[in-house]
């Protein structure tokens, strides 16, 4: 079987991004996009080392975005998007995080689905 040369990946030079931020009780995913929807960067707190409860936490959130800032900056991102989906703590961190790091945030969005009439309740019950 013939040595096959792998190829080196090429990073991207973009300008504008769209960062997706999912945030549950108990965890917070960070997703970078181009506007086209292509997945540049993600990171979440359970990759940062956070276990158990202390994944949802806001300072987990920030720690994210931080990290995530700092690799924004080597491709070169200097406006952002920000869509924010969920009821969790750590909306808010990731956005002061990513605006002390000093990105030109435009919009800020809140994707959180809402139902428009649920699905169907429990029967009634009888006792």
């Amino acid at each position: 079987m013939a040595y096959k040369k792998k190829t080196k990946k090429v990073k991207r030079q973009v300008s504008a991004a769209v960062v997706h931020v999912k945030s549950t009780f108990n965890n917070t995913l960070v997703a970078v996009t181009t506007p086209e929807g292509d997945v540049l960067l993600r990171g979440s707190s359970g990759r940062l080392g956070f276990k158990g409860s202390r994944k949802g936490t806001p300072f987990a959130a920030s720690q994210i975005g931080a990290t995530l800032a700092k690799e924004m900056s080597v491709i070169g991102i200097k406006t952002v998007e920000v869509n924010l989906q969920g009821p969790g703590s750590g909306r808010d961190s990731v956005v002061r995080s990513l605006q002390a790091s000093g990105f030109n945030i435009t919009t800020l969005r809140d994707v959180t689905p809402l139902p428009h009439n649920g699905c169907r309740p429990p029967k009634k019950r009888r006792v």
